[in-house]
């Protein structure tokens, strides 16, 4: 969509309602103007992700759940690792990302990080993500009454040792206090690039610009 907000209310008045919105009550009834002016907030909506997502980040500091660091500290720890393992910049904010969901998603934390993820990064690296917790389990469910080794229903899988492998290099020695910890500014504008344009989406063809 190459309009822009100003565009849209200037080729439609204020908008098919007389007033900058839509005019239509039920999406049945929408016509492609009115598209054209929602599609017009979306870029808007679009353009803040990446604010939104830091910010939701954000809200992991001072929340420690029994742990030695908070876990913001932990996210930021964990990307840390990997950064420093000479990862690329995908699989660093990925690392930086993997709890983001730990507030919302108190019982499935790793399905809201890797939804958030999933339009911006390989397959490979939004399975770690989505799988990461039954991975991190090894490390701790036979002491809560679990099988640490759940993780072997995916033995087969071609991704099954990245997935340890990130969970046994980055994620599970990221909660110690004396490690490098480095500031969330430091991977800011790597989260802004990776959340700057989807690659997998099934509005990608709707949002070409088509002047």
């Amino acid at each position: 969509m190459s309009s822009t907000l100003e565009d849209v209310r200037e080729a439609a008045g204020d908008g098919a309602a007389g007033d900058g919105h839509a005019g239509f009550t039920d999406m049945a009834k929408s016509t492609r103007a009115d598209w054209e002016i929602i599609g017009a907030h979306f870029k808007q909506l679009a353009a803040g992700l990446p604010d939104r997502v830091l910010g939701e980040l954000g809200k992991l500091a001072g929340d420690y759940g029994g742990m030695r660091i908070d876990r913001l500290q932990h996210s930021l720890q964990t990307a840390t690792r990997a950064h420093r393992d000479g990862r690329d910049e995908e699989y660093v904010v990925c690392a930086l990302l993997h709890d983001m969901g730990d507030l919302l998603g108190t019982f499935n934390h790793p399905d809201i990080a890797a939804a958030v993820l999933k339009p911006f990064v390989s397959e490979k690296n939004h399975w770690i993500v989505e799988k990461h917790g039954i991975f991190q389990g090894y490390y701790f469910f036979h002491h809560i009454g679990l099988d640490r080794n759940m993780r072997d229903q995916f033995r087969d899988h071609p991704w099954f040792e990245a997935t340890a492998e990130f969970c046994e290099k980055y994620d599970s020695p990221a909660f110690d206090p004396e490690a490098e910890i480095m500031p969330l500014s430091a991977f800011e504008p790597m989260v802004r690039r990776l959340f700057a344009a989807p690659r997998n989406s099934i509005y990608l063809d709707a949002m070409q610009d088509r002047s």
